[in-house]
């Protein structure tokens, strides 16, 4: 049987500027980098990620998942917004992510 349940989505939106100098500080960097990419984040802008969440309780997962796998150098930030907030951003220049075009607004159908 099919569930159709309520969850209230969630953005993470991480902001993260690390230093590339000297070159145990780009492997920190390299290395942060791709731990967003291999979980789902999206590059929003340069060193900006965004990454997509059913709810509360999993954002808050992938924000432990980060802390745990932040570089120890550099400034890392994170913020959580609903996806009523997130799609009121406005775009001044440039276009949507690959992500929000698949997701935009429509309606998910979350199925156990």
């Amino acid at each position: 049987m099919i569930k159709k349940r309520e969850f209230r989505y969630m953005r993470l939106i991480v902001f993260f500027d690390i230093p590339i100098e000297p070159a145990s500080s780009k492997k920190e960097y390299i290395k942060f980098r791709r731990f967003l990419l291999d979980n789902g984040y999206d590059m929003l802008q340069y060193s900006v990620y965004i990454r997509f969440c059913r709810n509360d309780t999993d954002a808050n997962k992938h924000q432990k998942r980060l802390k745990k796998h932040a570089p120890k150098v550099g400034n890392v930030r994170v913020i959580k917004v609903t996806e009523n907030q997130y799609e009121n951003m406005l775009i001044l220049i440039g276009d949507k992510t690959n992500q929000e075009k698949v997701i935009g607004s429509s309606s998910l159908i979350i199925i156990d």
